[in-house]
């Protein structure tokens, strides 16, 4: 059921982001009298789900989906609709309109992307306005992934600033680290400031991360699962561990190293229960777990509720929008830096789909959608054959020289665009087929 929800979300998502894309080709193209013959929510190759002609446009669903599109009238697209090119132009084509109309016409898409972004941001603060834990408010410090242990962090280490600026947010501390390639990080270790040099070459290993840090918290069972092992011992929400084996612990982290996650391992507990000490014998199950969650890092640190009158909203919305948008270019732009492996992490539609929670949840789902439609808007202005900035890339070309590219020169072009771009979706997705194998 959960997959279920992922996937529905993702499509929901992808057909709202598809059909605002080339809405924004389609209006511009009203707007300077270019006729577009189709309108298309997915591919419909050899046969569509659902179509009607309603003027000189024919809307339909394709069976395909990867993405929509708009056929345009007198312009070598994804259609490669050679037969149209050869007869005379016509005053309804894109072919007869002058430069910057066509050049606007291409960038409807991107932009009207971005605007929505925008637009679901302000919706979203003002719907659901902002909350997080300072960073400040850790009084704990963290629990680190091993990767950030091999650098030279520690459990309890509390994160102060990076480079020289103040964390406000502790969960941007793992993305500003790998984003902006910081070399210092500030912390504060057993009641003293100290600098720590970020090792060269830890990007490629920190990109794989998943769950690199969480606030630090103590040992207390939050909810028990039903039939596991901690049950059977008598063991309650609330109860606090003190000891593993005789060996004091507090935080869950030192709870988890003194366990080490043995499989069908007696274990002697300690647990302060009230003003009580209780005894439980405990024998983990076959996976080495003991039954229980701990208690949400939530209930210990008061997060930071802010509330926007529709007016504040405005300007939060895009300055995050924008803020999104430069981590996203920063991110693009590791790709093609080899020694940081980003590559690795491309991912297809399961990945897609994995960022969308297993739950339907409207201010997660408002959240994605605006992402992908950063994301979506820039992917689309890359300068690539076949992609809306490969048009772009064109008619500047034609605006400065005051020459056209060739017809013929286009369709080629067109025709190793669509096969960069098929065998780039081809590499992700079989990226993520391999990742689930490497579970």
């Amino acid at each position: 059921m959960d997959v279920l929800i992922r996937i529905a979300q993702l499509l929901v998502s992808l057909s709202i982001l598809i059909v605002m894309h080339e809405l924004g080709h389609f209006t511009l193209s009203r707007i300077f009298k270019v006729r577009v013959e189709k309108f298309y929510l997915f591919f419909d190759a050899g046969f569509s789900l659902f179509k009607k002609k309603i003027g000189d446009t024919e809307y339909g669903i394709g069976w395909l989906p990867l993405g929509g599109y708009v056929k345009i009238s007198g312009m070598i697209d994804e259609s490669m609709d050679k037969e149209q090119m050869k007869k005379p132009p016509q005053p309804w084509e894109f072919r007869s309109k002058r430069a910057w109309q066509r050049l606007l016409i291409m960038l409807g898409g991107v932009f009207v992307n971005f605007l929505l972004a925008m637009f679901i941001y302000i919706l979203v603060f003002f719907s659901w306005g902002e909350s997080y834990v300072p960073a400040d408010r850790v009084e704990y410090g963290y629990m680190f992934d091993s990767t950030f242990v091999d650098m030279g962090l520690r459990n309890g280490d509390k994160i102060i600033a990076l480079d020289g600026e103040k964390v406000e947010k502790w969960r941007a501390i793992h993305h500003d680290i790998v984003v902006n390639g910081t070399q210092i990080i500030q912390l504060e270790r057993d009641g003293k400031v100290m600098d720590l040099h970020v090792p060269e070459g830890m990007t490629s290993r920190l990109l794989k991360i998943q769950f690199a840090m969480e606030p630090r918290v103590p040992c207390v069972i939050g909810s028990l699962v039903e039939g596991g092992r901690l049950i059977k011992s008598g063991a309650q929400a609330g109860d606090q561990f003190i000891a593993v084996n005789g060996v004091p612990v507090f935080y869950y982290d030192e709870f988890m190293e003194q366990s080490g996650g043995a499989e069908n391992t007696h274990f002697e507990l300690a647990a302060l229960r009230g003003s009580d000490t209780v005894q439980m014998q405990v024998t983990t199950s076959e996976d080495g777990k003991f039954g229980f969650y701990n208690k949400n890092y939530l209930e210990y640190f008061e997060p930071v509720v802010v509330k926007y009158s529709f007016v504040q909203s405005i300007p939060a919305g895009i300055n995050h929008g924008v803020e999104i948008t430069k981590s996203y270019l920063k991110q693009l732009k590791m790709l093609f830096k080899p020694e940081t492996k980003a590559y690795e992490e491309l991912g297809g539609f399961i990945k897609i789909g994995s960022i969308f929670p297993s739950t339907w949840d409207w201010q997660s789902f408002w959240n994605m959608t605006a992402f992908l439609s950063i994301i979506l808007a820039i992917m689309n202005i890359l300068p690539i054959p076949a992609l809306d900035g490969g048009h772009v890339m064109f008619l500047l070309f034609e605006m400065i020289t005051g020459r056209k590219p060739g017809d013929k020169f286009m369709e080629y072009a067109q025709i190793v665009g669509m096969v960069l771009l098929l065998s780039l979706l081809l590499y992700a997705n079989l990226n993520d087929i391999i990742g689930l194998f490497n579970k």
